[in-house]
């Protein structure tokens, strides 16, 4: 072919090109094993009780009549933050009905201050003269304003996770917590007086502390003066985060090594700083103040300014491009690297690709604005440029954000390492988009390699090196869980109920009854004599739940996403814990297992490092009975303030 003709590629073929249908991979004799199912649940398999969950707490189902929005008003980032930077932003975020509080399907928000014995009242988002103004103006000084600003931030975040995962979405704590029926998460702007906000999952609630600024605060921050983290849209992002987290993946928070609670850290602060890129005035400013260089513009790149001023001393918390301040190479992951520095290195890597496609995405217009050189010429960048920038720079982060979201459902489900992260990053993006133009995928590896970011068990860094491998043809495809065979309330997103949740349930835990099956699931049969004595217990179905991604040019994907676990009880050094393998099963729609990511139970290095870390680095996370050790419940709080245990 002439390199003179120019290749088209419709958007409509696209899709189609690109879109992936029910596929099952053969075996040696050209079709996958047919092995009838004979796991029987109680014998061979359990049903987890918080399985349920993904029924429950439905977000409310807008009616033609109503609203599709609701503008409210907030700090973009928080009131340190200048007016002429966009410091307020209106936010539209899905219409409910509201209570006063406010108080909607899935969020609750709970003024009670804990510290003052007091309660700041309930602000009613459905007054007229509210609805009028778009919500209350924010301000420092009005409690209900906070109230507005927590329930606003964390209503996008979770229209956020439920449009990137393509399904309703699931708390991780237990019924008898959270809102008045336990299946809303609490929101509490003012709980008690301390330099933290947290999680915590023991009472299905967010906790925003309020404190006193030291003598050295920063610019814009009053010495002494009240600070509240309720008004730090970061802070309310990274904690909502951390709660949504835990419901897709609850084993998550269980500190079995460094990389777990780095990876919770890092990915919070992921979805806090590419949120910043959704408001418009301060993604203007920035471009505006930086000539389009992202990488200086401080407001957009650094993470809870105000607070960080005003407990660390000028400087905000974290910040996503220190190392790009700095000419030395990037700092890297090491084993022992305590939780915090090991995660923002994590958000360093992701943006580092982010700016890489961005660049790439740019230059074009840079080009053109320059007569070609690429060099822009000296002062403020015309304003036409600025909008196309800013354009570019908005719908690239909201890219990125569903990126790392939908990576989770490939992620196994314990004890995750950062390497594996990136696994899933690139196998959920190919998954979507299998043709990669600008170069997503080839960023991300560049970005997390340049860190010392390494998968374990790869020959290579190249793509296909680093995608999952599908599952092998071994294991049968499931035909109880075709799609033709699902029930759904209305949408592929919402199953029907409980009953047809325990029907999938056990229909993939049928497989289970077959020892050479348990194997590719990472387990091990409870019959199994393993070393010292340690014993298993049975194989657990924790979560199966429905995905439906939307690609770039519109193809759509439907699967299902279930999490198996198991336990060991192991003795070791003279401490007795409980060690966990098992599996995430990736389904297609004709029921055919296509990925099992898998932890071994009987990985015996892996039992190691766990005891190691428990016994060391880690034993401020865990609890010491005489001989067994358990996680502690208050994980959040212990992360979240800073007191993490060191690598020292």
């Amino acid at each position: 072919m002439s390199e003179d003709i120019l290749i088209s590629t419709p958007e409509a073929t696209a899709a189609e090109a690109q879109s992936r249908r029910g596929e099952t991979p053969p075996n040696r004799n050209g079709h996958r094993a047919q092995v009838p199912p004979v796991g029987i649940e109680g014998v061979h398999f359990t049903i987890s009780e918080n399985l349920g969950r993904a029924v429950e707490g439905k977000p409310y189902e807008r009616r033609s009549r109503d609203p599709v929005y609701r503008p409210l008003r907030i700090f973009a980032v928080d009131p340190s933050l200048s007016r002429l930077e966009g410091a307020e932003a209106v936010v539209n975020v899905p219409y409910e009905p509201l209570r006063p509080g406010p108080v909607g399907r899935v969020l609750e928000v709970d003024d009670r201050d804990d510290s003052r014995r007091t309660h700041w009242g309930r602000v009613d988002l459905d007054h007229p003269l509210v609805l009028m103004t778009s919500g209350k103006p924010p301000s420092v000084a009005d409690p209900e304003s906070h109230q507005q600003m927590v329930y606003a931030v964390a209503s996008s975040v979770y229209a956020t996770f439920r449009r990137a995962l393509g399904r309703h979405l699931s708390w991780g704590f237990d019924r008898a917590q959270g809102g008045a029926d336990g299946t809303r998460l609490v929101l509490r702007p003012h709980a008690f007086e301390a330099e933290n906000a947290c999680y915590d999952r023991e009472r299905g609630e967010i906790c925003f502390g309020y404190c006193r600024a030291g003598s050295n605060a920063g610019p814009r921050v009053l010495p002494h003066g009240v600070v509240f983290t309720c008004l730090s849209h970061d802070v309310i992002v990274h904690e909502m985060t951390h709660a949504l987290l835990d419901g897709l993946r609850a084993h998550f928070a269980l500190p079995t090594g460094h990389d777990v609670l780095a990876f919770h850290e890092g990915f919070a602060d992921l979805v806090a700083l590419f949120q910043h890129f959704s408001y418009p005035e301060v993604l203007r400013a920035a471009i505006r103040k930086s000539r389009g260089e992202l990488e200086h513009a401080a407001f957009l790149t650094d993470i809870a300014v105000e607070f960080g001023r005003a407990v660390a001393g000028g400087n905000a918390l974290r910040s996503a491009v220190e190392e790009f301040r700095n000419p030395n190479s990037p700092p890297k992951l090491y084993p022992g690297r305590e939780s915090h520095e090991s995660g923002e290195i994590l958000v360093r890597a992701v943006f580092e690709a982010f700016l890489t496609v961005y660049t790439r995405k740019t230059e074009r217009y840079r080009r053109l604005a320059s007569h070609g050189t690429g060099r822009l010429p000296p002062g403020e960048l015309p304003p036409d440029l600025q909008e196309i920038l800013a354009d570019r720079a908005s719908k690239l982060a909201s890219q990125f954000l569903s990126i790392c979201i939908r990576a989770i459902d490939y992620c196994p489900p314990i004890d995750l390492e950062l390497g594996e992260y990136l696994r899933a990053l690139i196998t959920a993006d190919h998954e979507l988009v299998p043709d990669d133009p600008w170069g997503f995928r080839e960023a991300l590896i560049d970005a997390f390699a340049r860190r010392g970011i390494y998968p374990p068990a790869v020959a290579t860094l190249a793509e296909d090196s680093l995608r999952w491998q599908p599952a092998e043809p071994s294991v049968p495809a499931v035909p109880e869980l075709h799609f033709d065979k699902l029930e759904f309330s209305g949408d592929p997103a919402e199953p029907a109920g409980l009953g047809e949740l325990r029907r999938q349930a056990r229909a993939l835990g049928a497989l289970l009854g077959d020892d050479s099956i348990l194997r590719e699931f990472g387990l091990a049969s409870p019959s199994e004599a393993l070393p010292n004595g340690d014993r298993v217990g049975l194989p657990c179905i924790q979560s199966i739940r429905t995905c439906r991604r939307i690609g770039p040019d519109g193809q759509i994907v439907f699967d299902l996403v279930a999490e198996i676990t198991q336990s060991r009880r192991v003795e070791r050094g003279g401490v007795r814990f409980d060690f966990f393998g098992g599996a995430t099963a990736i389904v297609g729609p004709r029921g055919e297992i296509r990925y099992l990511i898998s932890k071994n139970i009987l990985n015996e290095a892996r039992l190691e490092r766990q005891r190691e870390y428990i016994a060391g680095p880690g034993k401020d996370f865990w609890m010491r009975d005489g001989e067994a050790a358990a996680a502690r419940k208050n994980l959040f709080a212990l992360l979240c303030s800073g007191k993490s245990p060191s690598s020292g």
